[in-house]
């Protein structure tokens, strides 16, 4: 027996479509991801006839809930903690100026011509009469074996109708570590253009997969390769190559942040920390300076990349939320511990990291040390140790005066209270000089003192308090 098919939904859906007289299959993702031992959740059926139909009446035995689309012809329901879907049986065509196909139902046969990939185009029976036997028009198990990405018809007509695919194709080969097909590769060269019709929601969900592989370098690399980056990603497509002067040569600033980016996904799957180390030095290019005398410098690029963060998600049509303020915090903050790790780390600068990265201290360092990619072992060595120094002093620190996320005792309502003011410049300066001196240690992080320090700084200001 099938072992894909053990679970006994697949046997009731044969069965319903056996007295309905159609042709049921499994489809897909889940026939590709039990030959590579993936776990997945989502079952794709096609049904020779009517897919919703077969959906229904398994629904009515389950007793469970069947959302419909009849606009698309698919109906899905939950069961056992799937999610199946449920399509008939149809071909395709495309007009040149929409990805919107014209739908005509079809074989099986015509279903798999028009998958992606010929790995997605394999099929598993599941009438009782070929239950579980394998329908692999296209050798995508021979693909399969052979880890290729291939299209199962012409490659110029598979990404002209869905230009889409294109972006998936580079994701699964970056998802699975599989090699794509020289010549769907020189396809997704010539049809790059084609890109521009294909909407950014659906660009970001494939570019959100492939920040979360395992290597999500290998899915730049192709998107560089095959042209798609400076259509879809121009700012990191800026980034790119090495520029000369008076036999002075900067790094490659895009092959450098691929390698941060790599280092950051060895240890963690914080999507939003991934896409830190995807743009923390994409201010670079806006910055980049040569002096005869000291060569290049890119100064203020993690001011100038931290306000790029905004409109860069708008138009990737990423989240503008607390996802958008976390990479724009980790960019800005980017140099902060790396600074500190060049020179003595003293009390008042870890208390001022502490504070202005609050929570995300621990990623900022993560990212930090993945910003670390020279090719000196002793330099990368050095630093190391140096931020591990770091990270010592920023216990020490934490556990001696909780400055993470603190607030200063006295804040602007009690200055404006005592002294009858207004919101004004003045109410600022006090607030601000008090939660210096806090920083830099002069005094504690307690009410007397930073009171004190208020009377002290009004009476400067010629202020009185209020009767």
């Amino acid at each position: 027996m099938n072992d894909a098919l053990s679970a006994p939904l697949f046997r009731r859906i044969g069965r319903i479509a056996d007295e309905k007289g159609l042709r049921a299959f499994v489809i897909g993702g889940y026939v590709r991801d039990h030959f590579l031992h993936r776990p997945c959740t989502d079952i794709d059926i096609v049904v020779v006839g009517s897919g919703i139909e077969v959906a229904e009446a398994l629904g009515r035995e389950l007793k469970t809930k069947v959302s419909v689309f009849k606009n698309f012809g698919t109906a899905m329901l939950r069961c056992d903690g799937w999610e199946v879907e449920f399509v008939g049986a149809r071909k395709e065509s495309y007009r040149a100026d929409s990805r919107k196909p014209i739908v005509e139902d079809g074989t099986i046969e015509d279903d798999q011509l028009r998958r992606d990939f010929t790995i997605n185009a394999m099929a598993f029976s599941l009438n009782a009469g070929t239950f579980g036997e394998l329908v692999d028009p296209f050798d995508g198990m021979r693909d399969l074996e052979n880890y290729i990405i291939r299209t199962p018809c012409d490659s110029d007509t598979t990404f002209s109708d869905d230009p889409l695919r294109m972006i998936r194709a580079i994701r699964f080969a970056t998802q699975l570590g599989f090699d794509i097909e020289d010549e769907t590769f020189e396809a997704i060269r010539r049809n790059r253009e084609r890109i521009e019709i294909i909407s950014q929601e659906r660009i970001i969900t494939e570019m959100n997969k492939i920040m979360l592989s395992p290597v999500p370098s290998i899915g730049f690399q192709l998107f560089d390769n095959s042209g798609l980056l400076e259509l879809i990603f121009p700012e990191l497509s800026a980034l790119k190559g090495v520029e000369t002067r008076n036999g002075k040569a900067h790094k490659d600033n895009f092959l450098h942040t691929l390698k941060v980016l790599d280092n950051v996904a060895l240890k963690s799957d914080n999507l939003y920390l991934r896409w830190a180390a995807l743009l923390h030095d994409i201010g670079k290019p806006r910055t980049k300076a040569f002096d005869p005398r000291t060569g290049w410098s890119f100064h203020g690029h993690e001011v100038v990349g931290s306000k790029m963060i905004r409109p860069l998600f708008r138009k990737l049509k990423l989240p503008l939320g607390e996802q958008m303020k976390y990479v724009q915090k980790l960019v800005f903050l980017h140099l902060r511990p790396i600074v500190l790790s060049e020179e003595e780390v003293t009390d008042s600068a870890v208390r001022r990291l502490l504070f202005e990265a609050g929570d995300d201290i621990d990623e900022l360092m993560t990212l930090c040390e993945a910003d670390i990619t020279s090719a000196n072992d002793a330099k990368v060595k050095r630093f190391l140790h140096n931020f591990e120094l770091v990270r010592r002093k920023l216990r020490e620190i934490e556990e001696k005066d909780r400055i993470r996320n603190f607030q200063p005792p006295i804040d602007g309502e009690l200055i404006m209270q005592t002294y009858g003011l207004a919101p004004c410049r003045e109410v600022g300066l006090i607030k601000e000089v008090i939660k210096d001196a806090i920083l830099d240690g002069t005094i504690q992080n307690d009410y007397d003192q930073a009171y004190a320090l208020m009377e002290q700084v009004a009476a400067q200001y010629g202020l009185e308090k209020k009767e």
